[in-house]
């Protein structure tokens, strides 16, 4: 147990005046290290940028491995187009753990519009890779500085 958790134990307990332990102390003073410390969302980071991105979400057709084969190069084009504008931060394959065949993909960008173009354009979409998709919001909340 660290310094601050013996501490945060000690406070409780001196606090607790016969209540439980897991009770809150009626008044709640940030220690010094956490005065001093940047909150999590104190940054601005690629996925936190506008505090809003829009996630991209593709569910592939079973076979995806053998139909992608010819449309990779223009999927991953189109991709990387809208990264180098700076309008999608990351994309890639979805699946379960350990996944050998994945099945779906998810994109987030920095606005709708980028996603919708991104789908409306993919030759994935066009030749039936992907069997459905949807748009949803992000809020981000907290994120790695």
């Amino acid at each position: 147990m660290n310094a601050l958790s013996r501490s945060a134990l000690a406070l409780l307990a001196a606090r607790s005046g016969g209540a439980s332990a897991f009770s809150p102390p009626a008044v709640c003073r940030p220690t010094a290290a956490a005065r001093n410390s940047r909150p999590l969302s104190s940054t601005t980071t690629a996925l936190s940028a506008t505090g809003t991105q829009y996630c991209l979400h593709y569910d592939y057709v079973p076979d995806v491995l053998e139909k992608r084969g010819p449309h990779r190069a223009e999927h991953l084009g189109l991709a990387q187009k809208f990264i180098s504008e700076g309008k999608c931060l990351a994309g890639g394959p979805t699946g379960p753990p350990n996944m050998e065949v994945p099945t779906g993909a998810m994109f987030v960008f920095t606005d709708a519009e980028a996603a919708a173009a991104m789908r409306d354009n993919d030759p994935y979409v066009e030749h039936g890779i992907v069997t459905d998709s949807r748009i949803v919001e992000w809020n981000v909340v907290v994120a790695k500085e």
